[in-house]
């Protein structure tokens, strides 16, 4: 029978630890792009610029970011 850890990334054998501190990074990273949108709305950059650069459509961006 193969060892379950020796498929989870960096040979983790702390999968719920790990889990936690990526969603603690995910967290951060939320955070952050928040800030940097509002950041960039204050500075007159549009939605479709913000939305270029997140990846995402205009209306989407507005949708999350736009409050």
């Amino acid at each position: 029978m193969k060892s379950v850890t020796g498929s989870l990334p960096n040979g983790s054998e702390h999968p719920i630890a790990d889990l936690r501190r990526i969603v603690e990074q995910q967290r951060e990273l939320e955070r952050e792009a928040n800030v940097l949108v509002r950041t960039a709305r204050n500075q007159g950059h549009s939605w479709e610029s913000i939305a270029n650069a997140l990846g995402v459509s205009k209306q989407a961006a507005h949708k999350k970011f736009g409050k």
